[in-house]
């Protein structure tokens, strides 16, 4: 079921010098004698343009040229005959630009509910297999999980002092998708076993993918393509299973894109997407480079006459609960920096004053092994999505798909840009939040080459400069239909049997592989090998500190997170003597590379010896106790692989 509403390109103001009277208006309605009727859902062709001669005053009836009668010959010179095909093929052109377009009513269309719908079963079946395998756990899905916890147990924003570093709001809905579990299995609350609750996250965000694509007037064709390119691309499925704060931020902006498109543009949709915006931003403030991509989706897919109160509107709604952030750390007196408490200007400052990782380009620069690293696993969709958001900025004054996609086309543009920054600081995850926008230029240009290929209108006259497709009869144009579905049907194998080999392989590890059997290990060597957890200080990081947790170490003063001995002054109060009050260290791949920063566990990383390995090269496990500390084990064990 499909209802139709003006086209983002403004339905063009009504003519009111210009009335017809009843005759007039059922002479239009009657066919001349002898012409042919224009195909049913096309557009008429050159014989049934109206041909106006001489001029008239304002009101009065233009007479219309007589046609000629069938078999007579036409005494109009040739160039008269061109003239009236241009002017019918740019009549033809104008009346497509201001007719109302077809816009899909998802809940009541049945094929784009099972489109969708069975597309997402592949989705969650592709992301949820082996999600607690697969990737390696990492410190900062330890650390967003850990504040969700102590927001669960009322400990405060933190299981350490919050400074600041990101809003809270969104490792409070992780608490928040975790709670049920974990009042249910208080041991289940760790890294691994709450990673299927990034599942309804990837699900919501899937279908709001589908759901943004229909309301920019893509096919399902092409709302499917973007649908899969988001959900099955092996960088999806590497990352969205991860606990990031990234991926909540992603669903807040897909639906603040929805409301936005909304067909129905009703004003409180436009004022939810400034509030849904807000919200994707106090999930994770880098979100805030995508809110001029989303004004723009606002302005072109609302009414011009509302169009400034929309925007307006907007704005203010997003500023209002963007400002609550503020608002909390001016209520705490932890507004503005101070060397007695930390501030959220404290913390802005250290996330802008960051050390970069140097220019994206650079063969020697961790940007570039960042950038690397998201092309081993897909090189398609960012190479192919940046390109197609070029093409579309490019032909955005021409082409009404690229009019309409302009909002996620423009969010590529920035982010590529902040990308190339030549200093900037390019964390994994940052990819994440382009990969929705990524599927959706790429399934818009491919829309619009399938569009030209299948439905451009050649012109007869070669020396047409007219700009516009000259109207071609309708037998004519079915017989070029052949070869041109031939081209796409060439192109679309071509695109399939390049895409589907290269997801297949690089999503083979995520379906296969166990990459975090090491850290299982580990957590099971804590629970059985230390006889009084409660007194034994471990130095570890995030990724097993809720484990030792439920094993009866004591959070926050028995174990410690890594980065916390040396920057938290409030824990380093608790060690005096630094790195000796310190039993065991848990190296770890993270550990170890942060270590020459950090004075205290790169202290007790030197004066420690190797009580249990597990696994080999980079990603091993090592326990190691420390020398001159009270551990609780009497002999230490030989030191094997495991």
């Amino acid at each position: 079921m499909t209802t139709t509403l003006p086209s983002p390109d403004e339905t063009a103001p009504e003519d009111t010098t210009r009335k017809k009277s009843a005759p007039d208006r059922a002479s239009d309605r009657a066919p001349a004698a002898g012409a042919e009727s224009a195909p049913t859902g096309g557009s008429a062709s050159a014989v049934d343009a109206p041909a106006r001669s001489g001029t008239s005053e304002p009101g009065t009836p233009v007479p219309e040229a007589p046609l000629p009668a069938p078999g007579t010959p036409d005494p109009a010179p040739a160039a008269a005959r061109t003239a009236l095909a241009r002017a019918a093929a740019k009549s033809v052109a104008a009346r497509r630009r201001t007719e109302p377009r077809p816009v899909v009513r998802f809940r009541s269309s049945r094929p784009d509910l099972i489109v969708c719908f069975g597309l997402l079963a592949v989705i969650v079946l592709v992301q949820g297999w082996n999600i607690t395998g697969f990737p390696a756990l990492s410190d900062d899905e330890g650390t967003y999980l850990s504040q969700a916890w102590a927001v669960q147990q009322g400990e405060g924003l933190a299981h350490y002092t919050y400074w600041y570093d990101h809003p809270p709001l969104g490792w409070m809905q992780i608490a928040a998708l975790t709670y049920l579990p974990a009042q249910i299995w208080p041991e289940s609350m760790n890294v691994a076993t709450m990673r299927p609750a990034m599942l309804l996250i990837s699900a919501i965000s899937s279908v709001l993918v589908y759901v943004l694509a229909r309301r920019l007037f893509l096919p399902r064709w092409a709302a499917a393509l973007a649908m899969a390119a988001f959900g099955l691309s092996p960088l999806s499925v590497y990352f969205q299973r991860e606990l990031f704060l990234d991926n909540i931020a992603v669903m807040w902006m897909l639906l603040a894109f929805c409301l936005a498109a909304s067909p129905s543009r009703h004003l409180w949709h436009q004022f939810a997407a400034g509030l849904a915006g807000a919200v994707a931003v106090l999930s994770k403030e880098t979100m805030l480079l995508v809110l001029p991509a989303l004004l723009i989706t606002l302005w072109t897919h609302s009414h011009r006459e509302t169009r400034k109160f929309v925007v307006t509107g907007a704005i203010t709604s997003c500023a209002l609960i963007g400002l609550s952030y503020p608002l909390y750390a001016l209520l705490n007196n932890e507004l503005f920096a101070s060397p007695d408490h930390v501030s959220l200007f404290a913390g802005i400052e250290y996330q802008l004053s960051r050390p970069g990782s140097g220019f994206i380009l650079d063969a020697g620069s961790g940007s570039h092994k960042t950038f690397q690293a998201w092309l081993y696993y897909d090189p398609i969709l960012p190479l192919a999505g940046v390109a197609a958001a070029v093409l579309l900025l490019l032909v955005f004054r021409w082409s009404v798909t690229a009019r309409a996609i302009g909002g996620p086309a423009l969010a590529v543009a920035i982010l590529t840009l902040m990308a190339f920054r030549p200093d900037g600081y390019l964390p994994a995850m940052y990819v994440i939040q382009a990969l929705p926008f990524l599927a959706l230029v790429l399934a818009g240009a491919a829309a619009s080459i399938v569009h030209m290929v299948l439905h451009r209108r050649r012109t007869d006259d070669p020396d047409s400069d007219s700009g516009e497709p000259a109207a071609v009869p309708a037998g004519r144009f079915r017989k070029r239909l052949g070869p041109r579905h031939l081209v796409v049907a060439v192109l679309t194998g071509l695109a399939v049997g390049t895409v589907v080999p290269s997801w297949v392989e690089g999503n083979r590890d995520a379906l296969t592989e166990d990459a975090n059997r090491h850290y299982r290990a580990a957590a099971a060597w804590f629970e059985t090998e230390i006889d009084d957890p409660a007194n034994t200080r471990v130095l570890v990081d995030d990724a097993l500190w809720l484990d030792l947790v439920h094993d009866g170490y004591t959070p926050g003063t028995g174990v410690f997170w890594f980065y916390k001995a040396d920057l938290d002054p409030a824990v380093m109060k608790t060690i005096p003597r630094g790195w000796r009050d310190i039993d065991y260290i848990v190296s770890s791949v993270t550990v170890r590379r942060d270590a020459p920063t950090l004075p205290t566990t790169a202290a007790a990383l030197a004066n420690s010896t190797v009580v249990e390995v597990f696994g080999t090269g980079d990603d091993r496990i090592e326990i190691r106790r420390v020398n001159g500390g009270t551990a609780a084990v009497d002999e230490p064990r030989a030191g094997g692989g495991r």
